[in-house]
């Protein structure tokens, strides 16, 4: 899910949406396992822990997958995507000998060497040891234009909330009495040297329902939290409130406070040293840098702004100066998407825009320049029928790094100076898997309107369509959220090696075509993105490329949720479900962790018609007693502050007291991505495909 600009919808303040909460756990036997880490929910989930490592860890297969797992994780020949700070290359590493990882450097000329040579700037392992935490890197921000003083933020276990502390590049060490922020959902950045501007946990009130900032004030350097001066108050029944410092190559600087109303609705608010202004922006946007004093915007609605027409899904610029003397914006549009295309990434370099889009789920990428009379775009010649992603790009200078990836091309990273755009590869990753022998094929599914889905399948070439292969598929369906292709190096080897097949379906509700691919599905429209689901696997079905008893699905949060659908929806379609870290409870999802930042995507039980629908697609409430179902395998971790184990847990709970066969694990850290260290990620993985194995192969 978006984790900032996190506009998500309204929250549960009203006194009519607490009653009906209350309606709902009246009627809830398991309401018991939502008390987080109470001594009674462990002990749950303890014994549940305990049965599902003894079916899936005990497996004759598990051994070689856990194995094949970790020593991809581990390879030292990745390729150590960069990050662009200070005129060097920094990058964030793990492996056998670091499982936290360690924040590293090295110069751009070494870095384009075979092996580099690579300088350790912090050492996660170290730090943890010391401290006697489970530290999990979240990022920096550092200090425009020089990079040396930086904010490090880091997570106990990976949770959402981080401590911050203030890293010095210089001396390769944390500011001794620098700034230093403690736990809390919280965004910082810099607005001078000494200042700093936040939004975090201030004390009691200071959070909004979804458990996220809305006050928003200036710290000074040396200055105890208490001290911090308030710039800006939200309301609590916004997502919440954060900063943005943006800059660029000619040494603009704007401070604007991204306020949230909504998941997808934004108030754009400028910091002056008069005071604070809302910016006439649109609120279905998102801001994506700054270059030559024009700010760069990603549209998700119609705007028309001086006499222009902005279609949805644009990138657009506008001047700085007139968002400052609020004069009438005159957009510029960088790129207006077709009905079957989609802007997935921009970034500015100190001269240049580069924009990464899709075009049929294809990626594609392009160089823009301002003119004094618009702009030019430089289309980028790159692999074809893989995905082009923005690796690393920084305002000092035009180079840049793009990442290009398919299903059965390894990732590659390619080298750019925007200025006169040539793409050169730099690094390849070797291959993880035998691909000997696969293809790829791109088909459509007709959904119950009418509308094509398309989906990838990867396959074994020349493969009996008689039903008789294996295959899983997964899907997001939500938040704009676009999958596309990419190498999998942990499916290839644990699946596709051993003669599966793997679908990726693009169902409505995420972004590969545009904020309207994703808006048809949302609140009480959502059953189309189910339906599209449905539809993709009865298509492969019709072509004979699997069948029921060979197919399994799976998928994480919000494709977790899908799953929960599915699982109750067509139980006859799938023999296995994997349901990763999900919501499944959606009558009382406003309830837990983060659920209110989601009620423009889902609904609200607060409104009759939107708690109606939600009653019809709940997993945990639509489980009926005595029905036919795939035995699914659950998993969650302890740590995920953003969306809860308690989901989880409830749906397994059900299904153990209807007496249908379920498998149930919950990691105790990892947070939502479930990526603490190495080993529990490859962990994750490896149970996942003994599970998939034993459904779809074996037969168990």
């Amino acid at each position: 899910m978006k984790v900032l600009a996190m506009a998500a919808a309204i929250t549960l303040a009203s006194g009519t949406t607490a009653a009906t909460a209350d309606t709902v756990a009246q009627d809830d036997p398991f309401l018991w396992l939502e008390d987080w880490h109470g001594e009674k929910s462990m002990a749950w989930v303890e014994a549940e822990n305990a049965r599902t490592v003894n079916v899936l860890q005990n497996d004759p297969n598990y051994p070689s997958m856990v194995k094949d797992a970790i020593a991809i994780a581990t390879a030292t020949d990745r390729i150590p995507m960069p990050s662009l700070i200070g005129g060097r290359i920094y990058n964030f590493w793990r492996d056998a000998a670091h499982p936290q990882g360690i924040w590293r450097h090295t110069s751009a000329s070494e870095y384009a060497q075979a092996s580099p040579r690579w300088t350790t700037a912090l050492d996660l392992d170290a730090l943890s040891k010391a401290e006697a935490k489970k530290w999990v890197w979240k990022g920096a921000t550092c200090l425009e234009p020089d990079e040396r003083r930086c904010l490090i933020s880091l997570s106990d276990g990976g949770e959402d909330a981080t401590d911050i502390r203030e890293f010095d590049l210089a001396t390769g060490a944390f500011v001794k009495g620098g700034f230093a922020l403690s736990t809390s959902k919280q965004g910082v950045d810099w607005v001078d040297a000494d200042t700093l501007i936040a939004s975090r946990d201030w004390g009691e009130g200071t959070l909004t329902a979804s458990g996220y900032p809305f006050v928003v004030k200036t710290l000074k350097r040396g200055a105890p939290l208490s001290d911090a001066t308030e710039v800006f108050r939200g309301a609590k029944e916004d997502v919440g409130v954060w900063p943005a410092v943006l800059n660029d190559g000619a040494g603009n600087r704007a401070v604007i406070l991204v306020r949230s109303r909504t998941f997808f609705e934004n108030d754009y608010i400028l910091v002056t040293p008069q005071g604070v202004r809302k910016l006439p922006l649109p609120a279905k946007s998102t801001l994506s840098g700054m270059i030559a004093g024009r700010v760069i915007l990603k549209t998700s609605e119609p705007w028309r702004s001086g006499g222009v027409n902005v279609p949805t899904g644009s990138a657009v610029a506008i001047s700085l100066d007139d968002l400052r003397a609020e004069r009438t914006l005159v957009p510029q549009i960088l790129f207006a998407p077709g009905a079957r295309q989609s802007v997935e990434q921009v970034a500015t370099t100190r001269d240049h825009v580069i924009l990464a889009t899709t075009d049929n789920v294809r990626g594609r990428a392009a160089v823009l320049t301002p003119t004094a009379t618009g702009w030019t775009s430089t289309a980028l010649t790159l692999p074809d029928n893989a995905s082009i992603g923005i690796a690393a790009a920084s305002d000092r200078d035009n180079a840049a790094y793009l990442s290009v990836t398919g299903f059965l091309q390894p990732t590659t990273l390619w080298q750019i100076d925007a200025a006169k755009p040539a793409p050169v590869q730099v690094k390849a990753l070797p291959a993880r898997f035998d691909a000997s022998g696969l293809v790829v094929e791109q088909f459509e599914a007709s959904s119950t309107d009418g509308t094509k889905i398309p989906y990838f399948i990867v396959h074994r070439e020349g493969m009996a369509r008689d039903g008789s292969t294996p295959t899983i598929m997964t899907a997001y369906g939500g938040f704009e959220v676009s999958y596309t292709p990419s190498y999998s190096a942990l499916i290839g080897k644990l699946w596709l090696e051993r003669g599966g097949s793997f679908v990726i379906a693009n169902i409505r509700g995420g972004g590969e075509f545009g904020p309207a691919w994703h808006q048809a599905g949302l609140k009480t429209k959502r059953q189309i993105i189910y339906d599209d689901f449905a539809a993709v696997g009865q298509d492969i079905f019709a072509r004979k490329l699997s069948s029921p008893k060979k197919f399994g699905i799976f998928g994480g949060s919000n494709g977790g949720l899908l799953m929960g659908v599915e699982f109750n929806q067509h139980p006859e379609l799938w023999n296995a479900v994997v349901i990763q870290v999900p919501l499944l409870d959606m009558l009382r999802f406003e309830q837990i962790a983060a659920g209110p930042s989601w009620v423009d995507e889902y609904g609200s039980v607060s409104v009759p018609e939107e708690k109606a629908f939600l009653k019809t697609i709940s997993p945990y409430h639509n489980v009926v007693k005595g029905k036919a179902y795939p035995e699914p395998y659950i998993w969650t971790t302890t740590k995920d502050d953003r969306v809860g184990p308690q989901h989880a847990r409830k749906f397994a709970a059900r299904l153990k007291d209807y007496g249908i066969p379920y498998l149930f694990y919950e990691d105790t850290a990892g947070g939502h991505s479930g990526d603490a260290d190495i080993e529990q990620s490859a962990r994750l993985k490896a149970m996942e495909m003994v599970y998939f194995t034993r459904k779809l192969v074996d037969g168990k």
